[in-house]
């Protein structure tokens, strides 16, 4: 008898577990089940009639790494080679940075002469914190906010203002509370395996997995920075639901789920708000804290560890001006959302506008008023992996464990937060599910 297995949750690490599951030599019966009208989640693009192209979510996505490859592999046997616009190593954007620090906007050093010499907002030549770097004691702690961990390692003005603007830009989040072992994995280990960050990251960690496609191969002779597609990220998940009714994948729309519970059968019945339906395996792509009050009372351990995995709310502001070469997004909020602007669920959309039109001016100096806007909240979209996540999704996978259960989690929540990682949790969750099946 076929299998029935239901994925919750629409957004990019659904579509991709759906995807995987539809390949399979023995693809079991796949049913999604997403919550809102659409498909896609974050992945969100509006393309107006003169060519332009607004991001709501996320803008472009690195190559780079096992995950990276991944992904790129994936978008090849989609078909969607053609569409793929790159960011090449030499591209203005790719060698630009700026930070807005102290009121004004500051290029960051590139090259090794940028290094060498002190370049603001810095006061002194970033190669003292390279040497500071390189013989630092290994750290004790078992884990460790990034801003202690880069000042401990780098110096305080490099984690006030590089780290700081870092994980703002990834997470939008606290680089005083966001841990480096669960945000930045690649830093903990090589600390951990070479004592120095510097050594660790240059001598590498050992290959991973052969992912290798001809979009990944020229992304590294083209030494891409990061990529998009031409009409906007949303089209590969538009790509995904295309593959999906081709195989026959049941996707359900407007399928807002009330409980999760175990039958007499050892399956599981999925209370919607307008019927029911039954499962052997559910894979969960939707938030930690959403998947926590739809679980049983006697799951009470896995939801308390789910219910303390925040998000933050972002607003992301579309901004197009006539003249401008390309549209410009600003996005504010995050951890600090509440504080500045409110409830994510009540701010009017006119008082983010207003902030953002600010923004602009102070930081690009452009006065004119927008010949377009589009403004949106993003509520509860960034996991914040505060200090101790690791033991988090540890207590949850041996919960799982321990009381085999037929469910799997992927999703941002998680193990990473950016599209490659949703991407690679589904895959790798997946891959897992069918082994057990053989």
């Amino acid at each position: 008898m076929q299998r029935t297995v239901a994925v919750v949750g629409g957004g990019i690490s659904g579509l991709t577990a759906c995807y995987h599951l539809a390949r399979s030599p023995n693809a079991p019966k796949i049913i999604l089940l997403e919550g809102s009208g659409r498909l896609g989640g974050w992945l969100h693009s509006t393309q107006t009639e003169d060519g332009a192209v607004f991001e709501h979510g996320p803008r472009g996505i690195r190559p780079a790494g096992t995950v990276g490859k991944n992904t790129l592999l994936m978008v090849s046997e989609l078909g969607l080679d053609a569409d793929v616009l790159p960011v090449p190593g030499d591209h203005p954007a790719s060698k630009n940075r700026y930070l807005y620090v102290s009121g004004a906007l500051h290029r960051l050093p590139s090259g090794i002469g940028g290094v060498l010499r002190t370049v603001p907002p810095f006061t002194r030549p970033l190669l003292w914190s390279g040497l500071r770097e390189l013989v630092a004691p290994r750290g004790t702690q078992p884990d460790e906010t990034m801003h202690s961990f880069v000042s401990r390692r780098f110096g305080k003005e490099l984690a006030d203002i590089a780290i700081d603007s870092l994980c703002r830009g990834v997470f939008a989040g606290d680089c005083r509370a966001l841990s480096v072992r669960s945000c930045f994995p690649a830093l903990f280990e090589a600390e951990r395996r070479r004592r120095s960050v510097i050594l660790g990251m240059a001598l590498g960690g050992g290959k991973g997995p052969a992912l290798d496609s001809a979009l990944s191969r020229r992304a590294r002779d083209e030494r891409w920075s990061q990529w998009s597609l031409r009409a906007g990220m949303e089209t590969l998940s538009e790509a995904l639901q295309d593959f999906l009714r081709q195989r026959g994948v049941e996707m359900h729309c407007h399928a807002r789920l009330r409980s999760l519970e175990r039958t007499a059968a050892q399956c599981w019945q999925i209370t919607l708000e307008d019927g029911s339906v039954r499962a052997d395996h559910v894979i969960s792509a939707i938030p930690a804290r959403a998947l926590a009050v739809l679980l049983p009372g006697w799951a009470e351990p896995l939801a308390q560890e789910l219910r303390s995995i925040e998000a933050v709310s972002v607003g992301v502001v579309n901004l197009q001006y006539n003249g401008a070469t390309l549209p410009i997004t600003v996005m504010l909020g995050g951890a600090w959302f509440e504080q500045g602007f409110g409830d994510p669920d009540t701010v009017p959309l006119a008082v983010l506008l207003s902030r953002a039109k600010e923004a602009v001016r102070a930081h690009l100096g452009i006065v004119a008023e927008p010949s377009r806007t589009i403004v949106k909240v993003l509520k509860a979209c960034i996991p914040q992996y505060t200090l101790g996540h690791w033991q988090r999704t540890e207590t949850i996978s041996r919960y799982l464990e321990q009381e085999r259960l037929p469910l799997s989690l992927i999703g941002a929540s998680y193990q990473g937060v950016s599209v490659n990682d949703c991407i690679y949790s589904a895959k790798t969750a997946v891959t897992r599910l069918l082994d057990q099946a053989c």
